[in-house]
């Protein structure tokens, strides 16, 4: 009896040992599988560039320029006006007939850029009017001036003349009148004989060199039509002359 329970015992004792391992082993956790690390991000598309040239940058109207250019990262260039698409690199030659600014543009898988060239076309000075005999006169016509209180042809009159005949030669329907002048300094009478004196020094100086008395005609103002209003040496040598009016035909 004794050893029946003895044998009870042990097989007792071995199923509650066997029960305690299986229970241990059902308690442990799974061991968790990490995942594969995510791919990294593919790189971001380069942004375009681009740069444009002329060559040259002014040119007369109707003559060619160059325009060159040069790209990276780029799928499509422009250029306009009037050009069009272009491949990334290369020249081309414009003859815009008026000054034009060119502009290229340069896309892409990372954005689009642009470049300017700006070509200038001379524009030709219209040509010049013909001057007016008027014109002519006023600008080649030069006066005779005196001395205080005298009447000779000094040096620079006789230039001043010279120019003066080499006009009226060139001209010869051309009249003239030669107005006598002087400063204020002075009697109204005096300085209307002194003007007169120095009127036909003037028309006889030109007759000297050759034109024609009936040409010239002389009157004097004496003080009475100054040019310069004030009362100094600069002034007073400016109203001191022998001066030139186209006559009326």
């Amino acid at each position: 009896m004794i050893e029946v329970s003895r044998s009870l015992y042990r097989a007792t004792l071995l199923v509650a040992l066997a029960a305690s391992v299986f229970a241990f082993g059902c308690s442990k956790k799974p061991k968790q599988v990490s995942a594969p690390p995510a791919a990294p991000p593919a790189p971001a598309a380069a942004q375009p560039t681009v740069t444009l040239a002329a060559s040259p940058t002014a040119v007369e109207k109707g003559d060619p320029s160059t325009l060159s250019w040069s790209s990276t990262d780029a799928t499509q260039l422009t250029i306009a006006p009037d050009v069009g698409t272009v491949n990334a690199q290369g020249s081309t030659k414009v003859t815009p007939s008026a000054s034009t600014t060119y502009t290229i543009t340069a896309s892409g898988p990372g954005g689009s850029a642009n470049a300017s060239a700006r070509i200038t076309v001379a524009t030709a000075a219209p040509p010049s009017a013909e001057p007016t005999l008027d014109e002519l006169f006023t600008r080649e016509v030069r006066d005779a001036y005196f001395d205080f209180n005298k009447a000779d042809i000094r040096s620079d009159a006789r230039d001043a003349l010279g120019k003066t005949a080499d006009f009226l030669r060139n001209y010869p329907q051309i009249r003239v009148t030669i107005e006598g002048h002087c400063d204020e300094r002075g009697s109204t009478e005096y300085n209307l004989a002194l003007g007169d004196r120095r009127a036909t020094a003037v028309k006889q100086y030109l007759i000297s060199l050759g034109i024609s008395a009936d040409r010239l005609n002389t009157v004097s103002f004496g003080k009475e039509k100054p040019f310069c209003m004030q009362s100094t040496d600069d002034c007073y040598q400016q109203n001191r002359r022998g001066h030139f009016v186209r006559s009326k035909q």
